[in-house]
């Protein structure tokens, strides 16, 4: 037996710490954005970098400021990959004065920990201004989206959603379009090649009236939402009509339930827009990751803030929602 030299042990004890140390820098698994890249409207699809249709499936936080707030973190993130199989997330920057309008760093702080975790973890994210009035204070929007382009404008993970959901009264001439155009602008000035997705009037359901009137952008969806237990075929005519014309559409927001957040699971009106979805080949963001006593909630109070969620931490709509993820494929050939 030969004795064991002290250099031979430090050197390999060396070696084994070089190597625990590159094994814990490696980057996270490669996922979705490292697949398709940088994606962009064509015609009535959104592609990829090799042209072909690309059809997410993912989940909204829910508003910044309130109930979800604690779930703003890259745990959450890495949880809706790894047991969702989610392909992006939205983070809803919420402009309510108890939201971005009166603390707007701790509620930006929230919605850049999701950007960060998402891009760490190769999802698309979608930067939604989650507003009912944006057009009324444009130069904040303006600012902030000229702020996150500059930060994170060479990402191809990145996804801006400029305004939530225009309320009922609030036109897309007068009031919507011209918003769009400037935020659009102070994007552009940063980012020129990422996707940006612009709310329509009535809360993101009248496509067919944005359309007829489109803005002009070379890369630009218009947004649909619905929640199934409310909206039913007449909204799927009007995304139709929109299709038909050649407008890309991203359903970046949807509910299992009524419009409201109430009511039951509406199963076979969800499982109708999801055919609808497959069909044209569009993307969608379930509503929401929070924890509030309504029907649109994915989580139980008992949900920890990290992730980590058993079946009895989802209510029934997030259980709902998080089979009908899982099972989708971003490639609409498979």
């Amino acid at each position: 037996m030969h004795p064991i030299k002290l250099p031979s042990v430090l050197a390999a004890f060396a070696a084994l710490l070089l190597f625990s140390s590159s094994a814990i820098a490696a980057p996270p698994t490669s996922g979705i954005v490292s697949a398709h890249g940088r994606l962009r409207a064509d015609h009535s699809h959104i592609v990829g970098e090799d042209g072909k249709p690309v059809s997410l499936a993912g989940v909204s936080f829910g508003w910044s400021q309130w109930e979800a707030a604690r779930f703003y973190n890259a745990g959450v993130v890495n949880w809706l990959k790894q047991d969702w199989h989610a392909s992006i997330v939205r983070a809803a920057l919420g402009i309510d004065p108890a939201g971005y309008l009166g603390q707007p760093a701790e509620n930006k702080a929230r919605v850049t920990a999701v950007i960060d975790a998402a891009i760490a973890a190769d999802l698309y994210v979608l930067i939604d201004w989650h507003d009912h009035h944006a057009h009324q204070h444009p130069e904040l929007a303006v600012a902030f989206f000229q702020e996150m382009a500059r930060r994170y404008g060479h990402k191809p993970n990145i996804i801006y959603e400029i305004y939530n959901e225009p309320m009922g009264d609030i036109t897309w001439a007068q009031d919507i379009k011209p918003y769009a155009e400037r935020v659009i602008a102070a994007i552009r000035a940063s980012d020129p090649d990422n996707l940006i997705v612009v709310g329509t009037p009535t809360y993101s359901q009248d496509v067919d009236l944005a359309t007829a009137d489109p803005i002009k952008d070379p890369n630009l969806a218009y947004s649909l939402h619905f929640y199934a237990g409310t909206h039913k075929q007449s909204l799927r005519d009007k995304a139709l009509v929109a299709l038909n014309r050649g407008f890309a559409l991203f359903v970046t927001e949807w509910g299992t339930c009524l419009a409201d957040g109430a009511g039951g699971v509406d199963a076979p009106s969800v499982q109708e827009w999801m055919t609808f979805l497959r069909e044209h080949q569009l993307s969608h963001c379930n509503w929401a990751v929070y924890d509030k006593h309504e029907t649109a909630s994915i989580l139980a109070p008992t949900a920890a803030s990290i992730g980590n969620w058993t079946d009895a931490d989802l209510s029934p709509s997030g259980r709902f929602a998080r089979e009908l993820i899982r099972n989708w494929s971003a490639d609409p050939a498979k």
